[in-house]
Order: C-alpha cells, then structure tokens, then sequence
C-alpha cells in the first residue's frame, strides 16, 4: 500500500521485523482472547496478533487505512471500528465482545496524541484486563518513574493510582517508516484490581498534584500556600520542606482524601 503517513495523524509505520515479534512476545495473546488494537496502521502488528488470537477488533480514525484494511483482511478475521479512539466507548465495546471479562488493549499509539489518550482509557479501568502500548520513551520514563526522580510527575502520579506499570522494552527510531526523532519505548499497563492506595475523589487528586507540580523547584509548602499548611501537612506525615517530586503516590493521595473529607465535613 502506497500510504503516505499523515502528521495530523501522527503516524509512524513500525517495520522492523525482530521489533514486531518483541512486540508480539511481551502481549503474548492467546487464541480466542478479546484483542483490540489501537491505531493498527499499516497492519505491521495487526497480522501476527490476528494470527495468535484468531480474531481481531481494531480502532482506525484515518479512512484511507480503514479502506486497505477492508481490502485486505476478511470480516471473521477482522472488525474494524472507524472512530477517533480519544472519543470511543471501549467499556461499551468490552460489554458487546467481552461480556463478564475484560478486553486486552495494545498498539503503536500517536505520540501526539498518548497522555490524553491514556487518561481517555483509564476512565475504563473496569473494562480493560491489561495494555501494552508503544510510546514515546520520554513518556514511558514519565509514567513508570520512582519519586525522587527527574521524570516523575503528574503523570507519574495520576497513571500509577490507576496502572500497575512496566517498562518493557526500548525502540530506535529505525525500526519505524518515517523515522521519528524521538525513541520509542513500549510499556504494560494493568488496572489495578484493587487499588494500593485507593482514592475517594480523584478531580481533588487531580487539582492537588497539578497544584503541587505548578513550580518543580519550590517546596510543597511554597506550592500548597493557602491550600494546606504545615501543620495540616504534618498531620498525614508529609514535610512541607520536601519538592514535589519526594512525595510519593501513597502520600498524595492520603493529602487528597484528607482534603476531601475536610471539604465533605464542612458540606463543600
């Protein structure tokens, strides 16, 4: 197929053989598993998974491929589902597919369109057995970080309450057609069946870690002026002298439900 990648689209075709079976190893389908492929593209990883699980369910928001697709592949080995994946109901589809289960996601996802995307999927964190996604390996090092490191964060935070997450393997920008300018990493994300730190409001979590991370280099107490003091910090165990990226996920999110039953107990 003569495709040419489009920007807008962020797309990048994985070619590299020796990738793609990597790839393949880490998600290890099984036959008859309910498989859905994000973004499959030029079908680099759509053949060999197809091949392993039987059939296949994929998300495509770009027509042209969609068309390829329908002429290459038959409909008891592929469904295609022609929709912008920032939008899609996959808790809808896992209930049509998967009824009493949960359905398996992976793909080479745009990277201009990953965090937003990956918070778009949490939201189906009862629907969603496991993940397994190519991404930026900025991002992956984002979201995988340990606290007290340059890469933790907010994202770190706020996909760690939800994910067990793992870094599974590095990318070069070789094994793709265009070659990005970034590396690339693929990453395993699993909902946690029972969270470690389980969270009672999650926008409270939310507006406390992006508060906490508005300056990087200014302590929490700089950053939580007027929210919480020091006292109110001590009491769930947390230094106010500490930077943001010290605190760990567990002490966030014991700040943010201490918060949140302040606000509850004076009817906010």
């Amino acid at each position: 197929m003569g495709h040419i990648p489009r920007k807008r689209f962020g797309q990048n075709f994985l070619q590299d053989q020796g990738v793609i079976y990597d790839i393949v190893a880490c998600i290890n389908p099984q036959p008859g598993e309910p498989l859905v492929e994000i973004g499959p593209g030029l079908a680099a990883l759509t053949e060999p998974l197809m091949a392993r699980v039987g059939h296949l369910h994929v998300v495509e928001i770009d027509r042209d491929i969609v068309t390829h697709l329908v002429q290459r592949f038959k409909p008891e080995q592929l469904t295609i589902h022609n929709e912008d994946a920032l939008k899609f109901d996959f808790g809808a589809l896992a209930a049509h597919i998967a009824p009493g289960s949960r359905i398996r996601l992976a793909g080479n996802l745009p990277y201009n369109i990953s965090t937003p995307l990956l918070f778009h999927l949490a939201e189906f964190g009862s629907s969603i057995a496991d993940m397994h996604f190519m991404l930026q390996k900025e991002v992956v090092d984002r979201i995988a970080a340990e606290p007290g490191t340059a890469d933790y964060g907010r994202l770190s935070i706020m996909l760690q309450v939800r994910f067990a997450t793992e870094h599974m393997l590095d990318v070069p920008p070789g094994a793709f057609y265009p070659p990005p300018k970034v590396d690339s990493a693929v990453i395993r994300l699993i909902p946690w069946p029972t969270p470690p730190w389980p969270v009672d409001d999650m926008p409270t979590l939310e507006k406390l870690v992006l508060k906490s991370f508005a300056a990087r280099r200014k302590t929490l107490r700089n950053n939580l002026r007027g929210v919480v003091d020091d006292a109110e910090l001590a009491g769930v165990d947390i230094d106010a002298g500490m930077r943001p990226e010290q605190i760990t996920v567990e002490q966030y999110v014991r700040l943010a439900n201490w918060m949140f039953a302040q606000k509850r107990a004076i009817g906010g």
